[in-house]
């Protein structure tokens, strides 16, 4: 009962291929990547999912009702903790929150000393639930090769494709070319395409994989859409619950101070 996608087998082989489809390298039980809970590939169909990084590959194992089967490509770093993640042996603290709590990370990025806050939480649009991020920089960040003291993060998104809100209750449209990497049921990075090579590269990469809620997770893997907000330094702050989170971005959008985009869901 296991899916082997071409993409899989390309990546692993037609030997390997056939000893899983066998079951002789099948593992029998698993803990989904993608849902975390327990599946058996003899009572349920699985997908088997390739993690790729520079140099190393890991073959793990996800319900096929969860995610199809495919490859997932990711940095060294972040497969060395994916493997961890598979084996059972972090020994790093992951941050965790409560329910209805959004749960923030500062995260490296590209703009010299300035660092991208990102805070996880559920919004409602309508009478759906997204999962969203929300980015926000600790300070201003200039456009690349300028030495002025203004803030051009908002306009540099604006390029990018993000739009400004006027509206939450509206879900954002779909930004070509971006999406946001969740490996192992842990959060890793928002990527975008370069649009001349179509190569894609961490726009935004967590120090560590980010643990996000159970229910930010299963609302992701059922709506393979996750909604990003950004908002200049100073708009939104760190909220402790997801209503206050939903007031700030309405005081951001009313100010002129939001843009937004959804952006599909890459890997589990």
């Amino acid at each position: 009962m296991l899916d082997v996608s071409d993409e899989v087998r390309a990546e692993i082989g037609e030997a390997e291929a056939a000893r899983l489809l066998a079951g002789e390298n099948a593992p029998g039980t698993y803990d989904c990547t993608s849902c975390r809970t327990p599946g058996d590939t003899g009572q349920e169909r699985t997908s088997t999912v390739l993690f790729v990084g520079g140099e190393t590959a890991v073959l793990a194992f996800a319900h096929a009702a969860c995610i199809p089967s495919q490859v997932v490509t990711v940095s060294e770093e972040q497969l060395r903790g994916a493997v961890a993640s598979i084996t059972g042996q972090s020994t790093v603290a992951e941050p965790t929150a409560a329910p209805g709590t959004p749960l923030a990370a500062e995260l490296e990025e590209a703009t010299g000393q300035v660092v991208l806050g990102v805070t996880c939480g559920q919004i409602l649009i309508g009478e759906d639930l997204y999962p969203a991020l929300v980015v926000e920089p600790s300070g201003p960040v200039a456009r690349p090769g300028s030495d002025g003291p203004g803030d051009d993060f908002l306009p540099l998104l604006i390029e990018a494709g993000f739009l400004p809100v006027t509206d939450v209750s509206k879900a954002p449209s779909q930004v070509p070319g971006w999406s946001v990497l969740l490996a192992m049921g842990q959060l890793h990075s928002v990527l975008q395409a370069d649009a001349a090579t179509g190569q894609t590269a961490a726009w935004w990469q967590a120090h560590q994989p980010l643990a996000v809620t159970d229910g930010w997770r299963s609302t992701a893997n059922q709506k393979q859409t996750v909604l990003v907000y950004a908002a200049p330094a100073g708009s939104i702050g760190q909220q402790p619950r997801e209503d206050l989170l939903r007031d700030a971005l309405e005081k951001a959008a009313a100010g002129g101070l939001l843009v937004a985009a959804a952006m599909p869901l890459a890997g589990t």
